[in-house]
């Protein structure tokens, strides 16, 4: 465990009189105890004791202060919505603890944002204000712990440490055997977001209705003109996910019930299986007739309750022999073995994101195309490295040379290709060409600055499915759930080697705040003794922060230390 100076600690310990004094892992502890006992009375059935501890939560002073943080932190802090406004310094997060009140709260319209989708259509979502967003997460923390309390087993959309990894995992031990279900229903819900029957939420989430309401009906405004909005939760709002999940579980329950539970000769004899993320889902049979005919009816009453449809266009039954493609991945049988593959449709829109931006870069230096491209890449092999990519990797390998080939020809369109080739790639390691600068320090290729990274440097690695019975807020679940955070965090890092052994060595914690740190929090490497005082990039004198914390750290000239088991 990493420590904080005592005058660090002093401040941390009293009461707080303003946003940088509040001691955060108190908070944690604190908002998590409270959520802790939310999901045990919601295991047994006393929603008298659920609605009294959630409000007892979204009143609490750590509940409030907690909710800021997330939203003031989160890739959207500098987005605002119709007021324009935004909480970017502590001063206006400080005051906004006491605006989260639920007496007088009227939530603003939603701004509505307009994004192009792969088919030529527009995704829209709506931007709630500040406030807006505050008080969503604010009730979020009671609605949560009910909502993966209560959720399918099977479904892995929008929900803590779960992931398309383990929605694909599933998928995989569901259909990998020979005599498992050779049919699969790939069914797709015709704007899931839009349409949820409001009347439906409202007599079925286990929260405020007051303020559920208020926030179905705030209204959007789109091109200057305001909108009621009379169905569907808006996507981009922080709690519409949560709702969605809320809308779509029980349907593996509806499953187990007309066609048998996991186990049961019933199921033995239809293996009707399910696997959902959002409002993306599978199911698998034994026959078609079996899914057109009776699977798919009684799917399609469930969700009609709800005010869904499923997509006519998107929704057909295929033979596994066929395959389909969900979640970016195409799963198929080849000669009775299950493969799962990077889906056709991935790949090329993935090598048209890197032309796009190879083109869009035609007149830069080579290390701001490689500052580009870099993520571009990684975030795309991390995503596909747990399934049998490894004839992807070396494809696209081949179409990104290839576009970086005609990149550094235009650019030097009277040279020959021996100097061209000289001049942009070079030997690294066992690999002769290396798309990377002259000279580059060993510093700025650990990060990634200097040389281009390829596909086929990643390793193929299994997944590790969570439990399909995990939920985050049991307490005899919570080594598991330490372990778990921890391991895929270090997975997603693995490219950085410092960060790693940080990250270890502080437990997954803050230096500053000691809350957990995990692939959505992010995190500063900060150096103990500044590098203009001659400090080292060595791991002694790095400390990993959130970018909060590391910001807090310089401009209040706090000390930070390791403890001497570390130093």
């Amino acid at each position: 465990m990493t420590s904080v100076s005592p005058m660090v600690k002093s401040a941390l310990s009293d009461k707080p009189e303003d946003w940088h004094q509040i001691d955060w892992y108190r908070v944690e502890r604190n908002v998590r105890g409270i959520q802790i006992r939310i999901a045990k009375a919601t295991k047994e059935k006393d929603w008298r004791k659920v609605k009294s501890l959630q409000r007892f939560l979204t009143r609490s002073f750590c509940a409030r202060v907690w909710a800021i943080r997330r939203v003031t932190t989160n890739r959207g802090k500098r987005t605002s919505g119709i007021d324009g406004v935004l909480w970017s310094t502590p001063d206006s997060k400080w005051k906004a603890v006491d605006e989260l009140k639920q007496r007088g709260y009227h939530p603003l319209p939603l701004r509505r944002v307009r994004i192009p989708k792969a088919n030529g259509k527009e995704r829209l979502l709506g931007i709630p204000t500040m406030k807006d967003r505050a008080m969503q997460a604010l009730y979020l923390l009671g609605l949560q712990p009910v909502a993966e309390t209560q959720g399918d087993m099977d479904s892995y959309g929008f929900r803590m440490e779960r992931s398309t990894a383990d929605a694909i995992m599933q998928c995989y031990m569901l259909l990998r055997k020979q005599g498992s279900a050779q049919w699969v229903l790939e069914a797709d819900i015709e704007g899931c977001f839009d349409h949820i029957d409001h009347n439906w939420l409202m007599n079925n989430v286990p929260m405020n209705k007051d303020v559920l309401r208020k926030w179905l009906k705030a209204g959007v405004v789109d091109m200057g003109r305001l909108h009621k909005t009379d169905e569907g939760t808006p996507q981009g709002g922080i709690i519409s996910p949560t709702l969605a999940n809320i809308a779509l579980d029980g349907l593996q329950a509806m499953l187990a019930e007309h066609f048998g539970d996991k186990g049961s000769k019933p199921y033995r004899r239809n293996k009707c299986g399910m696997v959902r993320y959002a409002d993306d889902f599978v199911i698998t049979g034994t026959s078609k007739e079996l899914l057109e005919n009776e699977v798919r009816p009684k799917v399609e009453a469930f969700l009609a309750e709800r005010g869904l449809k499923l997509s006519e266009a998107k929704t057909k039954v295929i033979h596994i022999d066929q395959g389909f493609d969900f979640l970016g991945w195409n799963v198929r049988k080849y000669k009775g073995k299950l493969l799962i593959k990077p889906s056709k449709k991935n790949i090329t829109d993935f090598l048209k994101k890197v032309r796009d931006t190879i083109k869009a870069n035609k007149g830069a230096e080579q290390r701001h195309l490689i500052w580009q491209l870099n993520p571009i890449i990684r975030g795309w092999v991390n995503y596909h490295k747990h399934q049998v990519s490894s004839d992807a990797f070396a494809y696209v390998d081949a179409h990104i040379y290839k576009a970086l080939w005609q990149w550094a020809r235009r650019r030097h369109n009277k040279k020959g290709n021996r100097w061209i080739a000289r001049r942009y790639w070079r030997l690294v390691g066992t690999r002769h060409w290396t798309f990377c600068e002259p000279n580059s320090s060993s510093q700025e290729q650990e990060y990634g600055a200097a040389k281009l990274i390829y596909a086929t440097d990643t390793k193929i690695k299994r997944h590790v499915k969570v439990k399909a019975e995990f939920n985050p807020f049991d307490p005899e679940q919570e080594l598991y759930y330490e372990e778990l955070k921890r391991a895929r965090t270090l997975d997603q890092i693995g490219h950085k080697k410092k960060a790693i052994s940080l990250y270890v060595q502080q437990l997954g914690r803050c230096g500053l705040c000691q809350t957990m740190m995990d692939i959505d929090s992010d995190f500063d490497m900060h150096h103990i003794v500044f590098r203009r005082y001659g400090g080292k990039d060595t791991l002694d004198n790095l400390i990993l922060l959130h970018p909060n914390c590391h910001r807090q750290v310089h401009s209040q000239k706090l000390v930070v230390s390791k403890p001497a088991s570390q130093a």
